[in-house]
Parts: structure tokens; sequence; C-alpha cells
């Protein structure tokens, strides 16, 4: 349909165009995408064979939803997508506050000027992308914002009574008729206020100041709610539950591979970095490790959740750091280093919620933890394990490099350090590079000093080598070879 050549009422039924629910319109345009094998929740991943046909099927089942889940699992995302499912196009009674069907008008507005009018009735077009309306739910949100009330100053203008309905001011509810509606953190609203959502989920109705007033209103609600607001701040009263169709819980990337897409889909970086910078492909493992580490760690309240953001501004704080670093020494090409991962740490604190115990190591050495940790669960799936306890020390296959920290004290790894001294450095440590070959020989050659560095933090994690900060970098030693030489 044309939408642009249809400006009249006459002209709309002359095209042959029936009236539908928007439960319906979402319905119809899923099982067409559907049946020619159409992806519909684009750029959501991890959530193929769980989330996804739950949502499939609340929509099929024409149910509003609540998305329950913790904070960064994509919540609000996959309600914006449920735009596409909309036809392009819809038809209004052109001045309608409340987008009014012209073949089933509701409002007083409408139903008088089409009265007044008939075919001639003006109409005018929305487009989908004008039908999502989004409301984050606070304590002092009322009841006149969300439904409508009474405006004196509309009622002295038009020199109308209280008891006329045309002195009524329509809510953010009414005026998202025949849209997609999404609350967010619903149990943030206070119960009464909760309370005035009923009529509307249940019947399709709204009443506003005692008014016998009746709109049929047409709505898709998505609500979103984090299970741990059910205990901290709020709850979702009963019998509103029991008023939306389906509920579906969300969940956090399973594996490493999907966190790492959503991470790289997410990452607002510039193309500069990436020409810049070489990043391997065990760095961007260990970047969301980290998320993984923290979400089980003791020091991080679990149940308020580790959001997907933490990668993804932790990935942009990596190769900014790179980045930096290589501006400083005027480099036109660099890779990362495993000791850039200490400039993601800003990036961590702030989104990560302490339990007793992390408030007393504090943030920044928890950020710490949780990156030595994500060393320590990668390095075995590199090179062989170390045990706690190893009876046979000289059949170690560390032990050449634990040898030579133990005749070279006072090894250091500069933050800004030059690619080339970097390198030279690393390259110092001539039992490395025998390591390296025997167990990752197919490593590529620009990752090689990357792995390098992993090896030599993994076994200060295993407690093989100590490290320590100093002011402009890190220095690693054998861990009791320079306590025994001063004795």
């Amino acid at each position: 349909m044309k939408a642009a050549t249809i400006k009249t009422l006459g002209e709309l039924k002359k095209s042959g165009y029936e009236s539908k629910s928007i439960k319906d319109e979402l319905r119809d345009n899923l099982r067409q995408k559907m049946s020619k094998g159409e992806t519909v929740f684009h750029g959501v991943h991890g959530y193929e064979d769980s989330v996804i046909p739950e949502l499939e099927r609340a929509i099929l089942s024409r149910h509003n939803i609540n998305l329950l889940g913790l904070r960064g699992q994509a919540k609000t995302r996959l309600a914006r997508l449920m735009i596409t499912l909309l036809d392009e196009w819809m038809p209004i009674v052109a001045g309608s506050e409340i987008n009014d069907d012209p073949l089933k008008p509701i409002s007083r507005f409408a139903k008088d000027l089409i009265a007044a009018e008939g075919d001639n009735t003006p109409i005018a077009w929305i487009h989908r992308d004008e039908r999502f309306f989004e409301k984050l739910a606070t304590p002092d949100v009322t009841v006149a914002d969300l439904i409508g009330d009474v405006d004196p100053i509309k009622a002295a203008n038009l020199k109308l009574s209280y008891a006329d309905d045309r002195v009524i001011h329509f809510g953010m509810i009414p005026r998202a008729n025949r849209c997609i509606f999404v609350i967010n953190e619903l149990p943030d609203l206070q119960a009464r206020i909760q309370v005035a959502l009923f009529n509307i989920l249940q019947e399709g109705d709204i009443q506003i100041r005692g008014f016998k007033l009746r709109l049929a209103l047409d709505m898709q609600f998505v609500f979103t709610a984090n299970p741990e607001d059910y205990t901290n701040r709020g709850s979702i009263v009963t019998p509103l539950k029991d008023r939306i169709g389906s509920q579906i819980l969300t969940h956090y990337p399973e594996t490493i591979e999907i966190a790492r897409t959503i991470t790289e889909q997410e990452s607002n970086l510039d193309s500069r970095q990436s020409d810049l910078i070489h990043v391997p492909s065990i760095a961007k493992d260990l970047l969301e490790q980290i998320s993984f580490e923290a979400r089980e760690s003791e020091f991080i309240d679990n149940k308020s959740g580790v959001s997907a953001r933490l990668s993804i501004t932790a990935f942009e704080n990596l190769l900014s750091t790179a980045e930096r670093r290589a501006l400083k020494a005027g480099a036109e090409k660099t890779t990362l280093r495993l000791a850039d991962f200490m400039g993601i740490i800003p990036a961590i604190t702030g989104k990560v919620e302490l339990v007793y115990e992390g408030e007393q190591e504090g943030a920044g050495v928890v950020a710490q933890h949780l990156i030595g940790d994500a060393i320590k669960t990668f390095f075995p799936l590199y090179f062989p394990k170390i045990e706690k306890l190893e009876r046979q020390e000289d059949k170690s296959p560390y032990k050449e490099i634990i040898d030579w920290f133990f005749n070279e004290s006072g090894f250091e790894l500069l933050d800004d350090a030059p690619d080339a001294e970097y390198k030279q450095q690393l390259d110092s440590i001539i039992p490395l590079r025998a390591l390296i070959a025997k167990y990752q020989p197919d490593v590529a050659p620009e990752d090689t000093y990357f792995m390098k560095e992993f090896v030599l933090w993994g076994l200060v994690e295993y407690n093989k080598l100590s490290k320590d900060r100093i002011i402009k970098g890190y220095q690693f030693n054998d861990l009791y070879g320079s306590y025994i030489k001063k004795l």
C-alpha cells in the first residue's frame, strides 16, 4: 500500500485496508518471516536456542511479555527489535492524540471529526519506527504520567466544565495506542501504580479521574525486570504478574565465542585503532574470561549480575591503552601486550557490586584478582598444568625459565617501552623460546611476544615467579631466589 497517496478516510476504504490489532500485526508478520526463514532478532547472540524461541512463542500467542534477567542481558534490545515485526506504515485520524484507527475510532475527537467530515476525514500515516514508546520505571512515576489526568489549563482555555471529557490530558500509555510500550525495571514502580495497569492488561481499557470513560486501547506491552529487584527495591504485585502472558528468562553468554561476538559487535572503536593495533586471539578470549570470572568471584555479588557492558568497555579501554603507548612511541603499528590489561581496571571497578569481602580488598585490587584468575584459568589450555605440589621439580617444563630468573634478577617490562625494547627484553629469556616452540609450535609470529608474556604472568599466578609493580612497569623475579641471595 502506498501510504503517501491515501489522504482521506474514503480513499483508505477504497484501498481495501483492514484494521488489525497490534498483537495480530506482530503475529502475522512473524509468521511471514519465519515461513521465509528470515532472522527476526538481528544482532542478538547466544539466545538462538533459549530466549528467542520463547519470545517468538509469546508473540504468536499474542501475549504481553515480561523479560526477566540480570543487567546487561539485552532485554531492552529484544524489545526494540520487535519494531521490525510491525507494518511499515499505519494510518491514523489526522490530529488524533492517541493514534485513532480511522476505521475504529475510540476518542471523542476522532469520532466527532469522522461524524462531521465523513469520507473526507483527513488521514495521517505513522512509520513503524515511531510506534515504540519506552518508560524507565522510577518511584516518582504517577498514575497521571502513565494514564492521564484532568488538565485545568485546557478546561480554562476551552471554557469547559471538569465534567467534560475534553479536559482530559492523556498520559504516556494512551498516547502509545496501537504501539509497543516498554516499561523498564517494572518492580521500581510503586505498588499503587502497578495496580493502575490491571485494566489495561486484562480488558484493554482505562479510566481517568472517575470519568465514565472507557478507551479500548490496543497495546503490546513489554516489561523488563531484574530478579534481584524482587527482594531489594520492590516487587511486581501478584495480580499484575498474573496478567502478563509470558515471562521469559534471559541469561549471560554461555561461551567465550558468543561473548567475543557480542563484544566485537558492540565496541565503539575508531578504525584507526584497528589499523594501528594487532590484537591476538588469545587476548580477546582472555578479556571475555574476566567477565566469566567476575560472575563466579567471591568478592562480587553475583545476584546483581555482571553486565556484558563490562567486556565491551574493557575492550575499548584495552585498545586505547595500546594506542596511547604507540602514540607516545611514535609507532605506526603495535601489538597488544598483556600488561595493557592493567588499563581496563577503570572499566571493571564501576561495573561490579562488591560484597563485604570485596569492599575490604578494594575495587582496584578485586579487578587485578579477576585478571589474574582469567590468566590462571587459561594457562592450562596452552601449556602443561602446574600442580600445587610437584614432587619432581627437575622434570618440570618450567624449570629452566625459573632457573633463569634465579640467576638474572630484576627483569623489568616497562609500560611504555617501545616495541623493539619490549621484544628485546622478552627475547633475553632464552628458555621461553624453547617452551613456546614445544607446546605452541603453531603460534602466529605476531602473537609470539604476547604468548611469552602470558607464560610469565601465568607462572606468577601459579606462584612460580613473583611480580612487583614498579613506577613505570612490572618487575619479575624468582619466587625465592632474591631472598636466598640476601641470606
